[in-house]
């Protein structure tokens, strides 16, 4: 009878074991971590659509802030601002100026992509699983690569050129007219002004953004590898994210812009920057933009972490 039992438990041994192997195997699929190549042509693709789609909202707010001013301004609200620009220019004409952000949008989220996922497919425990806290610092990490090769050099030069036509006498004819004067004048660190902040900055980031994004996914996915994220959840815990970014660091940015402008020399380093503006202008100071910001990146966020996820899903079944 013993026999006959073991007999009887033999042939459903292996097919046990052989459904937890492909339980197993599936569940390690899920989890396999992403190539980094794939990270980073996937985060400069959905960089550049995102330019395209959230662009005009930097237009209406770069032309209501060049009116705030004016005696007799020409926008007196935003739906005004869209009327009278499509008016004259058509849909097209909220496109002006793209050229000069999309230089930075695709090679910017590639970097920003790209390193996040090289660091944390080391960062990952033996499930594949990457813990919070750890997301926090691959985007720290994340986000100071991308200031140092990318965002550093092309914010100086936005921010110097900005404040050039606010002078009166605008001296910069064009984008790279403007490179080459302020390299001949000031060498490369005309380019790299504030790099301290900008790093602090762009690290600071990118961490509270993949930290809230990680949670958030840890939270909803719950250990079950199986679930699948859907791209309206995605784009909710995106704008979740990007808020949190924008009041964790807006202080920061504050300090950057001052340190990049023309007027940089006044100040001996970041900190004294920091301390000036205290000083002079208060706490409130260094909220200044917070909406218009929270409105942007809100946008940005929500569609970048969407555009990423699914250009990957679909990198996967070519690559």
């Amino acid at each position: 009878m013993r026999r006959k039992a073991e007999e009887g438990l033999g042939p459903g041994l292996p097919q046990r074991g052989l459904s937890l192997g492909l339980a197993a195997a599936s569940k390690l699929h899920c989890t396999k971590n992403t190539h980094t190549g794939k990270a980073i042509v996937a985060g400069g693709i959905a960089g550049g659509i995102e330019v395209f789609v959230t662009f005009p909202t930097e237009y209406i707010k770069t032309q209501m802030q060049l009116e705030e001013k004016a005696k007799n301004p020409r926008y007196t609200t935003v739906g005004d601002c869209i009327k009278l620009t499509i008016q004259e220019h058509g849909i097209l004409g909220l496109y002006r100026g793209l050229s000069s952000l999309l230089y930075g949008a695709m090679p910017k989220s590639a970097v920003r992509f790209g390193t996040f996922q090289f660091l944390s497919n080391y960062a990952r425990d033996a499930n594949g699983k990457l813990s919070n806290m750890r997301s926090f610092l691959c985007g720290l990490g994340a986000g100071g690569m991308e200031a140092v090769v990318i965002v550093c050099p092309l914010e100086t030069i936005k921010v110097k050129f900005i404040h050039d036509q606010k002078m009166g006498k605008a001296k910069y004819r064009g984008f790279f007219h403007g490179v080459q004067e302020i390299v001949r004048e000031q060498g490369l660190h005309g380019i790299y002004q504030g790099i301290t902040a900008t790093i602090i900055k762009q690290g600071t980031n990118q961490a509270i953004r993949f930290f809230t994004m990680t949670s958030l996914r840890n939270w909803y996915l719950d250990d079950n590898p199986q679930k699948k994220m859907n791209p309206v959840i995605t784009a909710i815990f995106g704008i979740t994210a990007g808020a949190a970014s924008v009041f964790g660091n807006t202080p920061v940015d504050v300090v950057k812009t001052r340190m990049q402008s023309l007027e940089a020399s006044k100040y001996k380093n970041t900190l004294d920057c920091a301390i000036q503006v205290y000083k002079n202008e208060g706490v409130r100071a260094f909220y200044k933009g917070t909406l218009p910001r929270l409105v942007r990146v809100c946008l940005d966020v929500a569609v970048v972490f969407v555009l990423y996820d699914e250009i990957v899903k679909f990198l996967n079944l070519i690559w």
